[in-house]
């Protein structure tokens, strides 16, 4: 990365002239504890006494054995405090927030995960809390919008555009120029102008020392590939930037095909040509979008997933061929979330659930003295509307069914 926060042609800060001062203090201030190991010390201390750091490095044996290939680990971002990864960018930035003497902060969702984890930050440290979601996403994702709400962040729909994370983030940004005296904007993916993709990427670069690590003990070698699922990159950052220096381990991203790549409704921005290099919401990367330059509608089954851009690091990662990046459809992503919950008794997020379908396809053809890691950036409890919809259970459709009645009466 250059001075002006470019990964290669990706990257940059496109702000408004207004937010310039604010994004100049965020830099500076970011610059200070990124060069501060105390600071570090500081916080991988915060996230072991409140959220549950380390993670284990779970070795996969029903599945290794279903396979007949490597052995899979999975490393359990599950396990997090608010059972994701996004607890471990929001802790720090909240160590930040209190650093440059702001008492609002504000953020973005779209599975609802970050929104939580943001919630869950503001009643540590005492602060004002607003969430904005779109309204899709809120009606999908109802048992997040309820924790949110009774942890005092007061959460705003989104009715602008497709209604999903990219109008959510848009809102964020409109309220942050309106604020920014005692606000920040809490980001929760790797994307966004600088310093976001970096300040994202360094505080969740706790799950790749973590794993790298763990590993090693247990294995005394490095796996041959790690997998992770990508919508925005935050997860996919963390635990590459683990192994990205090692020539042996190969880094695989995994993007919602959604309904297949060849129907368009997908949300698959590196592993198509579905996409091309643009400019927005203050970063340049490979986005959806039209001739003209208007952002396309996405889908995936994972609210996390259906993002119209990437981060502009995953974006540089994959034009030097540094990581490679396949897709898993709906249909796949359910089978594989059904056989890990069968096999493991392990229940990962329907966005975590690509990153295991894309590694089932895989591990297989791998020898078995080699090992993978499957990155679980977070449990599925959140999803269970969706995925008991997707497994069209019968007893849950009785259950909804009688639940209604009860509230009608």
């Amino acid at each position: 990365m250059d001075k002006r926060g470019y990964y290669g042609e990706f990257g940059g800060a496109f702000i408004p002239e207004i937010l310039s001062a604010t994004f100049d203090d965020l830099v500076a201030h970011f610059n200070g504890i990124k060069n501060d190991p105390l600071f570090w010390d500081s916080y991988v201390d915060l996230m072991s006494t409140y959220s549950c750091r380390a993670t284990p490095l779970t070795y996969a044996e029903n599945l290794t054995n279903h396979f007949g290939g490597a052995k899979i680990y999975i490393k359990r971002e599950d396990l997090n405090h608010t059972g994701a990864h996004k607890a471990n960018n929001v802790m720090g930035q909240g160590l930040l927030v209190k650093k440059m003497g702001k008492t609002r902060v504000i953020a973005e969702t779209g599975a609802g995960q970050h929104g939580v984890a943001t919630a869950t930050m503001a009643a540590k440290f005492g602060f004002d809390c607003t969430i904005y979601m779109g309204e899709v996403d809120v009606k999908r994702q109802r048992p997040n919008v309820f924790w949110m709400e009774q942890m005092g962040a007061t959460v705003i729909p989104v009715t602008d555009g497709t209604r999903i994370l990219k109008d959510a983030i848009n809102e964020a940004f409109r309220d942050w120029v309106t604020n920014m005296e005692t606000t920040h904007y809490v980001l929760g993916t790797a994307c966004g102008p600088h310093p976001f993709p970096e300040m994202v990427s360094y505080f969740q670069s706790i799950i790749g020392k973590e794993a790298r690590k763990q590993i090693l003990e247990r294995e005394g070698k490095l796996p041959a590939r790690v997998y992770a699922c990508v919508g925005g990159g935050s997860n996919a950052m963390g635990i590459f930037s683990g192994f990205l220096p090692d020539a042996g381990v190969t880094c695989v991203g995994v993007e919602a095909a959604g309904r297949g790549l060849a129907t368009g409704e997908h949300a698959s921005r590196l592993c198509t040509d579905d996409a091309s290099v643009g400019v927005a919401q203050g970063y340049k990367t490979f986005f959806l979008q039209d001739d003209d330059g208007q952002m396309k509608e996405t889908h995936s089954i994972a609210a996390g997933l259906d993002y119209v851009g990437v981060s502009p690091i995953l974006s540089q990662l994959h034009v030097e061929k540094k990581a490679r990046f396949e897709s898993a459809t709906d249909e796949e992503v359910i089978a594989a979330l059904k056989l890990t919950m069968q096999k493991e008794g392990i229940i990962p997020a329907l966005e975590s659930a690509h990153a295991f379908a894309g590694a089932f396809k895989e591990v297989g053809n791998l020898p078995p003295d080699q090992c993978i890691i499957i990155n679980q950036s977070g449990r599925g409890d959140k999803d269970i509307f969706t995925v008991a919809d997707a497994f069209d259970d019968p007893q849950w459709k009785a259950f909804i069914k009688e639940k209604a009645g009860d509230y009608r009466a």
